[in-house]
């Protein structure tokens, strides 16, 4: 323990400023906008969606605007508008999310109420004219009348409850929710407004009900709940929401319900009471709006068509209807969590919803708690357990924390309660994070062992791989499937002879270079230089899935880059010359091996020995490669010519050997058509056909000529005529020489 004293204080240290975070002591505005958008997310995944068919919005949209004229609308329209979706469409509720907050003067009846003052014009006959017309003329009245007969709940709007300087007040408030002292000492957190813009006296003296509709904006714009309770003066007024959800319920008034200890800064207020339906608030007696999803999850209905009657009779029967807006000019839109430009109106319609399902989610103040005992145990778990564990133990732990922190969160929020989760994991990820970064220093020198041991064989960017997991490599010996090759320099000693110790030096180190990172580029390990012969290997340290593909991509690509290299050896008058590759893949041995003198990481077994095998015959059949069976198999898309079945020096079991001639799609129809002659003349020669396949040969002679392959089966062709194989022989070619 007093080996990790200083990471365990490291750890407590985070945790004291997480929990600091958490009560509000210190402000991590990130950490906010993150919890912000771990809300949205949980949101959006488990919307219910589809279309609500209860509530109804009857939309002023640009279509009604352009055929029953610019807004306002006269209070007449208005009036028919109610008769229309009560009368003939059997609307239960209707709420208005617009303020009439102006007298309509549309019908001239104000110019004619000053014409009757005009001395001249103050006669008994206008005068009683006019008294006549008033009732028709009186839109403001006509709609009052409406108004107080139909269950109608109007919309207005408090300023200052989130910025205190802006005072305003206008038309008639509604009678509180709540009057001043009903809750006796209790001093309720909600916004406190300083004015209000209310509809005409008229209106609000006749209609049963009203709301305000104002919205709450997170630090980031974006509306996530609504109060349901604002204070003005010492009252406390409902939302509109609540309001139509109270009148459609036909309730008199509102519940509040108190936690039994508020505490010293806490009221208590917990919900809001429907009748059995409870509505949960957070400590400001703000409610989370459920949102089914993106706009459209409720019925949308154009004013026009409601006014000119072109829905069905009863086709709204029993529906909540809300009046609103989406025309961008009427400037009713907002910013949600489910889409940017989200219509107002909507968002009255999920709470509505939210309120008659019950299923608002709850955030109470009292979730403070479980937010810092959440903070506290797991900071105290990882700070003592994380030091003891290894790296994969770490990792396993906290991952399994992660689940199970993510798990119960997830659980909660479909229980309806929202719990923090962006603390918690961000605590177990820095933590986790210290643990490995501590882990980094403190265990440099494995890592520098790892790099010691294996840095020789394989090129950089391996080694980076492997030093990050040390403990899952080892030099110990083991048996895995993996693939080797073998090149070799055709007559070097030849070329040696040639050139003096300072030129033949020059002259290896220019070819290998090249040919060492062609076999690096390829994952490719390299086991040792023999002279001017490379042997390599695939699958080890480092376990490789492709090992024979990677193997024979680099056999290619070595030849290919020995001609662009030999031209290079020609200008500068060096000799030049061909290389030999043998590859294959299978089971065999590595790890490191030698004497208590000296110790090298490399490879053993027939697998391996078959590779060397393979590269000596390259020069038997005049080839550039060749590779094993289990090679072949391993990566078809490389075209192969077969070239022979042998039993190679040491061993009894006969293998088949190829040679890859290019991936798929890049053989010459020339270089398919030589395949073909050749496929068919080897048919012929295992057949014991010889004079078949001795008129494939000449034909493939024809195509090309002094080719060492066709030249080899010409000799054999020639030595069986005059000692034939006899009926038993399997085709198979005998090598007594390595």
């Amino acid at each position: 323990m007093k080996r990790h004293a200083l990471q365990i204080g490291l750890s407590l240290l985070i945790m004291a400023l997480f929990l600091a975070g958490s009560l509000r002591l210190v402000e991590f505005r990130f950490m906010e906008q993150l919890d912000l958008w771990s809300y949205d997310a949980r949101l959006r995944v488990t919307m219910p969606g589809g279309v609500d068919p209860r509530i109804v919005i009857v939309d002023l949209d640009e279509k009604s605007l352009a055929e029953a004229g610019r807004w306002p609308w006269g209070r007449d329209r208005m009036a028919k508008l109610l008769d229309r979706l009560f009368l003939d469409y059997g609307a239960a509720v209707v709420g208005f999310d617009v303020v009439f907050g102006e007298p309509d003067t549309s019908s001239g009846l104000p110019v004619l109420e000053r014409l009757a003052k005009d001395e001249l014009r103050d006669t008994p006959p206008f005068r009683a004219a006019l008294e006549r017309l008033r009732p028709q003329l009186d839109h403001d009245q006509i709609f009052a009348e409406k108004l107080h007969s139909y269950p109608v709940v109007l919309g207005y709007y408090f300023t200052g409850h989130d910025e205190p300087a802006k005072i305003q007040i206008s038309g008639q408030l509604p009678q509180p929710g709540f009057p001043s002292g009903v809750f006796g000492e209790r001093k309720l957190l909600v916004g406190q407004a300083t004015g209000y813009g209310a509809n005409l006296k008229i209106f609000q003296d006749n209609a049963p009900a009203a709301g305000h509709f104002n919205p709450q904006v997170d630090i980031d714009g974006v509306s996530r709940r609504v109060p349901m309770l604002l204070r003005y003066q010492n009252g406390y007024y409902e939302s509109f929401s609540l309001a139509i959800a109270r009148t459609y319920l036909k309730l008199p008034a509102v519940a509040a319900g108190f936690a039994a200890d508020g505490g010293k800064d806490y009221s208590g207020l917990e919900w809001l009471g429907l009748g059995a339906r409870r509505i949960p608030v957070d400590a400001w007696g703000a409610s989370l709006v459920p949102y089914r999803g993106e706009q459209g999850s409720f019925r949308y209905v154009s004013a026009a068509d409601v006014l000119f009657g072109r829905l069905k009779t009863g086709e709204l029967a029993g529906a909540i209807v809300l009046v609103g807006t989406t025309a961008p000019g009427l400037m009713d839109l907002r910013s949600t969590p489910v889409q940017s430009v989200y219509p107002g109106v909507e968002i009255h319609a999920n709470l509505v919803a939210g309120i008659l399902d019950q299923n608002i989610k709850q955030r109470p103040a009292y979730f403070l708690a479980v937010e810092v005992l959440s903070l506290l145990a797991i900071g105290l778990v990882l700070a003592f357990l994380l030091p003891q564990l290894s790296p994969l133990r770490s990792s396993l732990s906290v991952a399994l924390l992660l689940i199970a922190v993510t798990g119960a969160n997830l659980a909660a929020w479909q229980a309806g309660m929202v719990l923090p989760i962006v603390a918690p994991v961000l605590l177990i990820l820095l933590l986790y994070a210290l643990d490995m970064v501590y882990g980094y220093f403190t265990e440099s020198r494995i890592k520098k062992k790892i790099t010691g041991l294996f840095g020789q064989y394989i090129p950089p960017e391996l080694v980076d791989e492997m030093s990050s997991n040390p403990e899952n490599f080892t030099m110990e010996g083991e048996n895995r499937e993996m693939t080797v090759l073998f090149s070799d320099i055709r007559n070097f000693t030849s070329i040696s002879e040639k050139l003096d110790p300072k030129q033949l030096t020059e002259l290896i180190n220019t070819y290998l270079t090249p040919m060492t990172q062609i076999i690096h580029s390829q994952r490719g390990t390299i086991d040792k230089y023999i002279g001017d012969a490379v042997m390599a290997f695939w699958g080890a340290p480092l376990h490789d899935a492709e090992h024979p593909r990677h193997a024979l991509l680099a056999g290619l690509e070595m030849q290919q880059h020995l001609q662009v290299l030999m031209q290079e050896f020609e200008a500068r008058g060096w000799p030049v010359f061909r290389i030999g590759v043998g590859i294959n893949s299978g089971n065999m041995t590595v790890g490191n091996m030698g004497s208590e003198f000296r110790r090298a990481y490399t490879v053993m077994g027939d697998t391996v020995n078959l590779a060397s095998r393979l590269e000596s015959l390259t020069k038997q059949y005049g080839v550039g490669i060749i590779v094993g069976e289990a090679t072949m198999k391993a990566v078809p898309e490389v075209v192969y010519r077969e070239l022979d079945r042998v039993r190679v020096k040491g061993k009894l079991e006969p293998v088949t050997i190829y040679e890859p001639l290019g991936l798929q799609g890049t053989i010459t129809p020339g270089t398919e058509e030589e395949l073909a002659l050749f496929r068919t003349m080897l048919e012929r020669y295992h057949a014991q056909d010889w004079d078949g396949a001795e008129l494939e040969l000449k034909a493939l002679l024809e195509r090309s000529p002094r080719t060492r392959l066709y030249e080899l089966y010409q000799e054999r062709l020639a030595h069986f005529r005059s000692h034939p194989p006899g009926t038993e022989w399997d085709g198979v070619f005998v090598f007594t020489t390595k």
